[in-house]
């Protein structure tokens, strides 16, 4: 199958560069891509450590779980590790040396220092560097751009962004020594975006953007950075809730000005409100299919750059918004919009 490859490619390059045969090299390229595979075998866990970041509950928390049963040295870092919360406290029950639970808030440079730190002295082999690096601790929130104060973009950017820029500059060095992996979650709402969720859209697509220049500039040193891009999975990781929502609604309506009350109305903002709370239910429930794709991220020899762990109807929403012209993509799926 590789000698079939090499020479379809082959083929191809020498017909698009010779200029006649542009078509007929573009064909033999593609037929390149549709090839099928062959299977590797996952690279070994053992010996092998990963930083995780929100491991107090949701991805981070099965994750740290799920990369310690296949070996791996977990370091979770969880922002409630020092007042003993419910996530770090589960995971410190293993009593295992392959599960170090340590206090990390993304937004404290201090404490990212520290937890750099830690991880350095605790390395059995600290010159070899760490495997993986997997930044999914981050937040969401709702509003429509009239309502949400610039404080709401700042907080939410402060822990998906800046928190990822932040932990990947602190354990980059790490990384490189051991020619490992970053894992970034992002979202499909970092490639398409969604009214009312603005705050989150920009945080995530930055992540997204600052991923791409990082795998980029990595490419030298052999480390692969690498995006995972979730559906909907509210119900299964709890990012959303009904009280939560309640209580960003009713600082939303207090801080919009007289005339945005006025001119949208409660009733409005109200109906807003509980379509948000009905959103908090939906989404997959079973959190395996982001699980498995930061597995693979993290132990396949040769990863995707990009994951989709998605049901087929937001994969193919993803493919409309990010490659049919906006007008049409809009017009598909958003209420109001016209061609």
């Amino acid at each position: 199958m590789r000698g079939v490859a090499m020479l379809l490619l082959a083929l191809g390059a020498a017909l698009l560069l010779a200029g006649g045969g542009r078509c007929l090299g573009r064909r033999l390229l593609l037929l390149l891509l549709l090839l099928p595979r062959r299977a590797r075998r996952p690279l070994p866990a053992e010996g092998k450590a990963v930083l995780i970041t929100g491991c107090d509950k949701g991805f981070g928390h099965a994750l740290a779980k799920r990369l310690h049963s296949k070996g791996f040295t977990v370091f979770a870092g969880c922002l409630q590790a020092d007042e003993n919360g419910d996530g770090a406290r589960e995971l410190r029950s293993m009593k295992s040396d392959r599960m170090q639970v340590l206090q990390m808030d993304v937004c404290s440079d201090l404490e990212v220092a520290q937890a750099a730190d830690f991880v350095k002295r605790t390395l059995k082999e600290p010159e070899e560097g760490l495997w993986g690096l997997v930044n999914n601790a981050g937040v969401s929130t709702f509003g429509e751009v009239e309502f949400a104060s610039l404080d709401n973009y700042k907080n939410v950017a402060e822990i998906n962004l800046w928190g990822t820029v932040r932990v990947t500059k602190a354990f980059l060095p790490l990384i490189r020594r051991a020619k490992g992996r970053v894992v970034n979650i992002t979202s499909m709402l970092g490639r398409m975006v969604s009214p009312s969720r603005s705050c989150y859209c920009i945080s995530k697509f930055g992540v997204a953007a600052f991923s791409d220049c990082l795998r980029q500039e990595m490419y030298r040193w052999g480390v692969r950075v690498i995006l995972i891009e979730p559906s909907n999975f509210v119900a299964a990781t709890g990012i959303l809730t009904a009280d939560g929502i309640d209580r960003q609604a009713e600082a939303l309506w207090r801080g919009a000005s007289r005339t945005v009350q006025e001119d949208y109305g409660r009733e409005y903002f109200t109906r807003h409100v509980a379509l948000m709370k009905s959103f908090v239910n939906s989404g997959l429930k079973d959190m395996s299919l982001v699980l498995n794709d930061i597995t693979e991220a993290l132990t396949s020899p040769c990863p995707k750059n990009r994951y989709n762990p998605m049901e087929t109807y937001w994969w193919v929403r993803l493919q409309v918004m990010t490659h049919l012209p906006t007008a049409i993509a809009d017009w598909l799926y958003i209420p109001g919009a016209t061609l």
